[in-house]
């Protein structure tokens, strides 16, 4: 049983939302590059040095409004899955669940993240956080629960670890800088947010996501069957 959050974590939580709001409001209403860190932390009501506690950078925080709670929404479905649906089946679909729900934000965010390198570059970088909860849930489908054996876990973070890696290639992928625009791409993007590297989603991210994945099926199969 999940024990409930406390006080002083549901307070750390509301100020970070409160802080990712407010950058991507701000972000949508001047643009990313008219957006200072003291501007979401007054936003949010907060102190910029409050602000650093959560975020790195403007870009991050803007872009977590976008990716909130992703990593654990991903790890909760797979788990939700019945123990007799196969494990690739419940990674794969549970990652394409969630990378292509439209959101309430789209497709204004979608056009405020491709038109900005360093936006796309902090979008990838949070591929990064499926990992710890992808592990755990992974070793708790190979394992009995509690008794994690060290052999489970490593395994569990590996296969973690690819998911992670698979779903950054298929993204970059999708965000691929369009090469064919030329001068109307550039264009494009100065009537957008600015000329920052305008790129034009490439195909269906569903299918790239499932591309990416399909090679781990085969080891995800492995290690299920180990622990049968």
């Amino acid at each position: 049983m999940t024990t409930p959050p406390g006080l002083r974590e549901r307070k750390k939580q509301a100020t970070r939302e409160a802080l990712r709001e407010a950058a991507l409001r701000l972000a949508l209403e001047r643009g990313p590059d008219q957006v200072r860190v003291e501007d979401i932390a007054e936003a949010a009501g907060v102190s910029p040095r409050t602000y650093n506690n959560y975020f790195a950078s403007r870009e991050q925080a803007i872009v977590a409004a976008v990716t909130a709670d992703r990593e654990a929404r991903i790890a909760a479905a797979i788990a939700a899955r019945p123990a007799g649906v196969r494990l690739a089946d419940a990674v794969t679909e549970a990652v394409i669940q969630q990378y292509t729900d439209p959101g309430e934000h789209d497709p204004e965010v979608l056009l405020l993240i491709t038109s900005r390198t360093t936006l796309r570059d902090a979008f990838l970088a949070t591929t990064a956080g499926i990992e710890p909860p992808l592990t755990a849930v992974i070793a708790e489908r190979l394992g009995d629960a509690g008794a994690h054996t060290a052999h489970t876990v490593h395994t569990a973070r590996v296969l973690a670890a690819s998911v992670a890696a698979a779903v950054r290639i298929a993204l970059e992928g999708w965000l691929r800088p369009d090469e064919t625009t030329g001068a109307a791409g550039a264009a494009g993007a100065t009537a957008g947010f600015g000329g920052g590297g305008l790129v034009v989603p490439s195909g269906s991210l569903s299918d790239q996501l499932r591309a990416a994945l399909a090679p781990l099926a085969p080891a995800l199969d492995a290690a299920e069957r180990r622990t049968e």
